[in-house]
């Protein structure tokens, strides 16, 4: 554990816009001020490169748990990373276009700086491809720029697949794609822009209808489970679209895919990521930005964000050699 207050900078999409009972960002915040932290709020567009390497313009906040009156705002300071933030934590959320990639890239200048997760294995790691190292644990997969392969893709699944772009969030652009749709065609162009972009598809899996189990993984050990359930008529499972939370429990498909995980999450700098299951099949692995503490700690009575927290800490003792 920390024996002295930390600055923590977390890097993340506007603090204003927050949902005060859904981001695991801000409970991780809230957490850290609660330990005595210092929180600093860093907009991506605001992460620099000047002198002795990585800069922002670093917001100081104070935070309380009341929607519309969750964050006081102090003067911004303009800091380098290494010489006065002990922990960043990239939160931006997807999608990773350019300025996304740009922000973690100059993110892994740090050398001081523990960046969480580490920068150059998020650059390499893209959520839908990274879980095609693990194929033998996932559904029948498609990966092309193709509109035709992508309909012999569905031929071959018996008339039913799921779609999704390799870059989206939040079930952003995804469809349930039946034989005979009328519009299929129209689905599959915008999905492939046309043969200019890769997209995804997958065998659909009846499955998704009793829930898309999202399970929470710090330095690879499972801390926490929650299962979303899709609303009548719809698809996709994700909360924010209308899922339903419930509670959820591992079973032996879930701990076989952990444990396969666990070693390459590791070493790859993977300090706390969400890794997605239907039906038994690892379908995603969510490095970027990692969210559901807050629906765990509901169903479960815990305090995830405490667990997190410790972690950090002890890395940073670890690191300082205390």
């Amino acid at each position: 554990m920390s024996t002295r207050p930390l600055t923590m900078a977390f890097i993340m999409d506007p603090i204003e816009r927050v949902l005060v009972d859904s981001d695991t960002t801000f409970v991780l915040m809230l957490e850290a001020q609660k330990r005595g932290h210092e929180v600093l709020y860093v907009d991506q567009t605001d992460i620099s490169i000047a002198g002795n390497g990585a800069t922002a313009w670093a917001t100081p906040v104070v935070l309380r748990r009341e929607q519309g009156n969750h964050v006081d705002l102090a003067e911004p300071r303009r800091l380098v990373f290494d010489d006065s933030v002990d922990v960043a934590f990239q939160r931006k959320d997807p999608p990773v276009d350019p300025a996304y990639i740009t922000a973690t890239q100059i993110l892994a200048l740090c050398q001081r700086t523990l960046v969480f997760n580490r920068p150059e294995s998020i650059l390499a790691a893209n959520e839908k491809l990274y879980a095609l190292q693990f194929r033998d644990l996932m559904t029948d997969t498609l990966v092309t720029r193709s509109s035709d392969e992508m309909r012999e893709f569905l031929a071959a699944m018996g008339g039913e697949m799921i779609v999704k772009p390799l870059d989206g969030k939040g079930g952003e652009g995804i469809f349930h794609v039946v034989k005979g749709d009328r519009n299929l065609s129209s689905i599959l162009e915008q999905a492939t822009a046309f043969g200019t972009r890769w997209s995804m598809a997958q065998r659909y899996l009846p499955a998704v209808r009793q829930g898309d189990k999202r399970i929470l993984v710090l330095e690879g050990e499972a801390i926490g489970a929650v299962l979303r359930v899709p609303a009548d008529g719809e698809t996709r499972a994700n909360l924010h679209v209308g899922g339903r939370a419930a509670q959820a429990q591992l079973d032996d498909a879930d701990r076989k895919i952990i444990a396969r995980l666990a070693p390459r999450l590791r070493s790859d700098g993977f300090f706390f990521v969400g890794i997605d299951v239907i039906g038994g099949y690892l379908t995603e692995v969510n490095v970027t930005s990692p969210t559901g503490i807050q629906e765990v700690n509901a169903l479960d009575g815990s305090c995830l964000e405490a667990l997190i927290l410790d972690r950090v800490e002890q890395r940073v003792a670890e690191a300082r050699g205390s």
